[in-house]
């Protein structure tokens, strides 16, 4: 005590991987490699079918895992007053924020939405500082300033002085990343409830009502292959991510749980350039 310590001591305690930090960054693998995947998807499905197939997958299979840890349907306890926030954050998170992205990366790389799905953690912290009150540190200030400077070197490239601004693409990507941003500090209100509930409750209905639309629409549904990868995808990047998302909101906050989820676009970008072989100019890699 009283011995100033080391830069390897500060590092040491600074990555202190709590079983909190644990499920934040698993989350963040599997929700940023859905990205890269559902750009692949947009070949074969309309961006409003696989903005609900997604969801659909997510929903039946949280659902189907919760009956088996269950053995059987259990009526969740839940406050009256949480249904609220668990109905705001599923039509942000699950129906809107969606939508927007897979609308916008009909016309934007997947590895640049990728890194765009940065703003999320930034807009996320932002509103728990702002609106909910939460505490913050330099640090993670400093951090979400970064972020900020790395949108706005991506998006340059976009700015299209015949229309006086951002391409429809890019703003589409941060509009997802602005509803994900609510949808977390919505979720937070609910955390406390059983996480595969509330996954699957959100995933379930957000993917009946956007495959509803999209059919309605006049879209159809696609061969069974592409089918299970869209709802596989789901599961996995939505469904078990969100799942471990909220989990990692109990120990940590909102602020803290986004800046670790932020650690997700690296991987989504990693996945599009190197696995799927897209192009990546040199503003992406500054």
């Amino acid at each position: 005590p009283g011995a100033p310590s080391s830069g390897k001591d500060w590092f040491t305690n600074r990555l202190h991987f709590s079983p909190p930090v644990a499920a934040a960054l698993a989350a963040a693998l599997l929700f940023g490699a859905s990205t890269p995947f559902a750009k692949q998807l947009l070949r074969d499905l309309s961006p409003v079918l696989l903005a609900g197939l997604l969801y659909l997958g997510s929903g039946i299979g949280l659902g189907l895992i919760r009956l088996a840890r269950d053995r059987g349907w259990r009526k969740p306890v839940m406050p009256a007053r949480e249904w609220l926030w668990l109905l705001l954050a599923t039509g942000f998170g699950g129906m809107l924020a969606p939508l927007a992205l897979m609308l916008g990366l009909m016309t934007i790389p997947a590895a640049t939405a990728s890194l765009l799905l940065n703003l999320e953690a930034v807009l996320t912290a932002v509103i728990a500082w702002v609106v909910f009150r939460e505490n913050t540190d330099r640090h993670i200030v400093l951090g979400m300033l970064a972020i900020v400077a790395g949108a706005v070197l991506l998006a340059w490239p976009d700015a299209s002085p015949a229309t006086g601004g951002l391409r429809f693409g890019t703003l589409l990507i941060a509009g997802a990343c602005l509803g994900w941003a609510l949808d977390n500090n919505f979720t937070r209100k609910v955390s406390a409830t059983d996480a595969l509930f509330v996954a699957g409750l959100k995933g379930g209905v957000a993917g009946i009502v956007n495959t509803g639309i999209a059919l309605a629409l006049g879209a159809a549904l696609p061969a069974a292959p592409v089918l299970a990868e869209a709802m596989l995808v789901g599961l996995l990047g939505y469904g078990v991510s969100l799942v471990l998302f909220v989990l990692a909101l109990r120990g940590l906050g909102t602020a803290r749980t986004g800046a670790y989820f932020s650690t997700a676009p690296f991987l989504g970008a990693a996945i599009a350039v190197f696995a799927l072989g897209e192009h990546a100019a040199p503003l992406f890699w500054l």
